[in-house]
């Protein structure tokens, strides 16, 4: 048996209506995983669950009793969770803007989801991912943390602060051998940055390492391998996706 053959395991995906939530939670499945698509959009989760065999369960990250909700879900449905892919975010329709021109109201909505909501999903499914004994948390940051994208700040600074909690919540963890770690994907092609800019599909290209623009696809070979047994001793670390655009 392969060790990134995840059958049996359970896996709850958030943000999985479609871009990279899809395409984790349609390459968790093939790797033998039961996935449970949970996102706002419950017409679009419906979607990611027939392309999978899955479940869905529809959730708001900010909230308090939709994420227990969500964790009642994946209890009684798949009877635990071993598996947890903290992907929701907002990033489609956020506009660049001047730090003295962002709005006070869309920096807290972006707080509340990008930040707010992976302490809640966590601390919700907790229990479970503790009870499976090999349990595994995959944040999802941005690469654009480390470049420091100007006129982006409320995205930047939301996403660094998920590097950061992935660092806490790993010590935290640990004890009970729950493992958390962070992939940053550089900019990449989902539907929400192919509206984003006229040029997405060259942007940015030429300085990568690898000249090519980087697919959801990519994404999803870095989060199998943080959930599998291949890192069962890698915690608390990021591990920057991004084609070589940025050495640290």
């Amino acid at each position: 048996m392969s060790d990134l053959d995840l059958t049996g395991k359970r896996v709850v995906v958030t943000g999985a209506a479609g871009g990279l939530g899809r395409a984790f939670a349609i390459g968790f499945a093939k790797a033998g995983a039961v996935v449970m698509a949970a996102d706002v959009n419950a017409a679009g989760i419906a979607e990611t669950a027939a392309l999978t065999g899955g479940h869905a369960q529809q959730v708001d990250v900010t909230d308090t009793a939709s994420c227990t909700t969500l964790a009642a879900a994946a209890h009684d449905r798949m009877g635990g969770v071993d598996i947890l892919i903290n992907n929701a975010a907002i990033y489609a329709g956020l506009d660049r803007a001047p730090m003295e021109a962002l709005e006070e109201a869309v920096w807290d909505k972006v707080m509340a989801v990008n930040v707010k909501g992976v302490w809640q999903v966590s601390r919700a499914l907790s229990p479970l991912l503790r009870q499976s004994g090999a349990g595994a948390i995959v944040n999802v940051a941005s690469a654009t943390v480390f470049s420091g994208s100007p006129q982006w700040l409320h995205y930047v600074a939301s996403k660094g602060a998920v590097i950061a909690m992935t660092r806490a919540l790993a010590r935290e963890m640990g004890d009970d051998n729950v493992r958390v770690n962070v992939i940053a994907p550089g900019f990449t092609l989902t539907e929400a940055s192919l509206n984003l800019m006229d040029d997405a599909a060259s942007y940015g290209v030429t300085r990568g390492a690898l000249k090519r623009a980087s697919q959801p696809q990519d994404m999803v070979g870095a989060a199998l391998y943080l959930a599998s047994p291949l890192a069962g001793f890698v915690t608390g670390q990021t591990l920057i996706v991004d084609g070589g655009r940025q050495f640290l």
